[in-house]
């Protein structure tokens, strides 16, 4: 694993951000906890059985754990990397599956789907940092 410059500010910042979203959903109170259930549950009907209140801490869970690998030095590029993609793949997924967030049988986002593009970006970020650990990428 060779440390690489162009990786700090892309774990930093990324890595900050989703461990705050993470950290802000840790005492969501009941009405968030349905909200984000319900729309999460929309695009992932597998989703529906698990009580709102429990899935919202396992999904801040999950966002505290990718932030932190992210931010860790010690985690290898292509492994936050991996993580990054998995969690903003599964996002991209959402975006897809909901309707209201795109233009019909468009990747172009609605208004209301605008938040929710920007996790493009992370699945970007997450990918060239697997793509760096390849070997023919190397210099």
């Amino acid at each position: 694993m060779r440390f690489r410059l162009w990786h700090v500010p892309l774990r930093l910042f990324t890595g900050a951000f989703i461990l705050n979203s993470g950290l802000s959903k840790r005492n969501a109170d009941l009405d968030t906890a349905k909200h984000l259930h319900e729309f999460a549950a929309g695009a992932f009907p597998q989703l529906a059985d698990i009580p709102p209140d429990r899935f919202v801490q396992m999904l801040s869970t999950a966002e505290i754990a990718v932030g932190a690998t992210l931010l860790m030095p010690v985690i290898p590029p292509a492994v936050a990397g991996a993580a990054l993609t998995a969690f903003s793949g599964s996002l991209l997924g959402l975006y897809w599956r909901t309707p209201k967030l795109h233009e019909p049988d468009d990747p172009r986002p609605t208004p209301e789907g605008i938040p929710i593009a920007k996790d493009s970006w992370m699945l970007a970020i997450g990918l060239a940092l697997m793509a760096d650990a390849l070997p023919f990428t190397r210099h």
